[in-house]
């Protein structure tokens, strides 16, 4: 029984480092980018998405017991990563 909570745990502490990637790369990605870039393709300001993606990245490393404020954090990162900076990255290519 032991060796099945061991493959649990190896598991989630693999999800908690995919996490925590995601979510440095997307706080290192939205300070990338200049505040005119984030106007000039119609999305929320750098420092709103740079604070949301802060408080994300610092909740990663504190152990709380809410799982559903992470789970939104993470749902911005990837909303960032899929939505913001490919409409940020295709400003930069004209």
């Amino acid at each position: 029984m032991e060796g099945i909570f061991e493959v649990q745990s190896n598991i989630m502490l693999l999800v908690r480092l995919a996490v925590l990637a995601v979510v440095i790369f997307a706080f290192i990605s939205s300070l990338t980018y200049s505040a005119e870039a984030y106007r000039a393709a119609g999305k929320w300001s750098k420092q709103g998405w740079t604070i949301v993606l802060g408080i994300a990245l610092v909740l990663q490393f504190v152990p709380i017991g809410i799982m559903l404020i992470q789970l939104g954090l993470l749902i911005a990162a990837l909303v960032f990563l899929a939505d913001v900076r490919p409409a940020l990255s295709s400003l930069r290519r004209r």
